[in-house]
């Protein structure tokens, strides 16, 4: 008796192969969301970066941006790129506000890949960390720094004694029976 040997039909051959076209399809459009992904990413950091150029330049100079809005292309990591900046004055007289957005060249004109805020102040404080006075007076206390304390430790740092003899009017914490006196901070020796 002779054995048959079957094979595959023609159905089962095409059926298999819509199922590997469609699965090579999935791999290719994943493969094609994954490098726009990454150009997307690599574009938004580089006018990020422009951006922070654009601000960090206008805080190193030696006078305040103008209030004004200015913008003007350029050429960064092989690409043209439109950044636009808009300055404003904010609730304090010596801080101004930075707004950088930027695009590609060949986006169109509202459209922003990156936008950085950054701001221009001219006020100084006092070295020991003090409360600073942005409306350029006096501050409490006559201090020009505007602590409060009088000195430059911020009025509530340091010694506590030192503190009660400059602040005389300052509650001292109480106990049940009156006064709490200083305690020592080394525990007793126990034998």
């Amino acid at each position: 008796m002779q054995s048959r040997k079957r094979g595959f039909t023609l159905i089962e051959v095409l059926a298999a192969l819509v199922i590997v076209a469609l699965g090579m399809l999935g791999v290719i459009q994943a493969v094609t969301q994954t490098a726009r992904n990454g150009t997307y990413l690599r574009d938004k950091t580089l006018a990020h970066w422009i951006a922070l150029n654009l601000v960090t330049e206008r805080r190193l100079s030696q006078t305040a941006p103008e209030v004004s809005e200015s913008s003007d292309e350029i050429e960064y990591a092989g690409r043209r790129w439109k950044w636009t900046m808009r300055v404003s004055q904010t609730g304090v007289e010596s801080l101004r506000r930075m707004d950088v957005s930027v695009r590609p060249t060949d986006a169109p004109e509202g459209t922003a890949l990156a936008t950085v805020t950054g701001f221009y102040g001219t006020a100084i404080g006092p070295s020991g960390g003090g409360a600073l006075s942005w409306g350029g007076g006096a501050g409490p206390g006559g201090d020009p720094g505007g602590d409060p304390g009088g000195g430059p430790d911020g009025g509530d740092q340091g010694n506590p004694d030192e503190d009660d003899e400059r602040m005389p009017n300052r509650p001292r914490p109480t106990g049940p029976t009156g006064p709490v006196p200083p305690q020592d901070t080394e525990p007793e020796a126990t034998e």
